[in-house]
């Protein structure tokens, strides 16, 4: 008995580790798929900026606009999304104000930086929520570690060398604190994933963004009827962004936590360097393409990852929002 009672948990986790392998190129695909989106991002951004758009302005835009598209297409579409617990929704709208915050610093220090330079230093954040989920008792696998080795030197390099804009400390110290931030939101929403559809949470969670980044609009020097029609271009190609972007970003969050879909989202640096250099000439010199090949090759090293679950640990930090949806069952709904 004492065997069989041993064999079972081992028998469960390979079943587990299968049924992800089996959705594992769906997540793979809708991370990377993701990050091409996110990519685009800060070119649409940093496009708005300097055709004269606020800085506060653009936020406010942006994260209204996607959440009440996000409103209306669920509302006609998908109204089964719209239904959340209320502990749910304290889980977004904490998720969801954490990265509000975030992205108030990350289009402030994109105003000051070069957007290839923005992303690279962006590009910090599974670093930080490696960390994290570490200390949320997180088991992390060996190559995820060498994926990680791999990255992170190439991303120091890359941001250290070369750069015509090493001095602007103000700039790299809101990029990265915007990634801090996002890290942290992907902390918390791969715990609210564990019991919720990945189309409520993204919905909640960037309703709540847009509540939080609100307030900025008070500090709003240049109004929108003074802005440049050109600007509104780059707004609303990052609307777009955000909701596609968000939505495949959640999906991958679902199916493979937060940690690998942040490693894969690497690949937007390579998307937002190729862009920037299209669109601002912004360029790299032979020394930084060595550091960006090295990112492709820890992104492409995914495929040897044995296991790609979402782990959803009962104790460590986050504990309380694993405890709070340990209690909650969906209600069986005819059909």
């Amino acid at each position: 008995m004492a065997v069989e009672a041993q064999r079972q948990p081992v028998s469960e986790t390979k079943k587990a580790v299968a049924a992800v392998r089996r959705y594992a190129p769906e997540a793979i695909f809708a991370a990377l798929s993701s990050a091409v989106l996110l990519g685009l991002a800060p070119i649409f951004g940093k496009q708005a900026l300097r055709e004269g758009m606020d800085i506060f302005a653009l936020v406010v835009l942006r994260t209204g606009s996607a959440a009440i598209i996000l409103w209306i297409v669920f509302a006609f579409r998908a109204r089964q999304y719209l239904y959340i617990y209320p502990a749910g929704f304290i889980a977004c709208a904490t998720a969801g104000f954490i990265n509000g915050v975030g992205s108030l610093m990350y289009y402030s220090g994109l105003a000051r930086l070069d957007a290839s330079l923005a992303q690279l230093l962006y590009t910090v954040n599974p670093l930080i929520l490696a960390f994290m989920l570490r200390l949320d008792g997180q088991p992390i696998s060996r190559l995820t570690l060498v994926r990680m080795i791999i990255a992170f030197p190439a991303v120091a390099y890359l941001i250290t060398r070369g750069s015509e804009h090493s001095g602007q400390t103000i700039g790299m110290v809101l990029m990265l604190g915007g990634a801090f931030m996002y890290a942290l939101h992907l902390a918390v929403t791969q715990r609210t994933l564990r019991d919720m559809p990945s189309q409520t949470v993204t919905l909640y969670t960037l309703t709540a963004m847009a509540i939080t980044v609100l307030p900025s609009a008070l500090a709003i020097r240049t109004p929108l009827t003074h802005t440049p029609s050109l600007a509104f271009f780059g707004a609303v190609g990052l609307t777009i962004v955000t909701v596609f972007s968000r939505l495949l970003l959640f999906v991958s969050v679902k199916r493979l936590g937060g940690l690998q879909a942040a490693l894969l989202g690497l690949s937007e640096l390579l998307v937002s360097v190729v862009a920037a250099f299209i669109f601002f000439g912004d360029k790299l010199t032979t020394t930084q393409w060595v550091g960006a090949i090295a990112l492709m090759i820890s992104v492409a090293l995914v495929s040897r990852e044995h296991d790609l679950r979402a782990h959803h640990i009962s104790e460590g930090w986050l504990a309380w929002v694993y405890g709070v949806f340990e209690r909650i069952r969906w209600p069986e709904r005819e059909g």
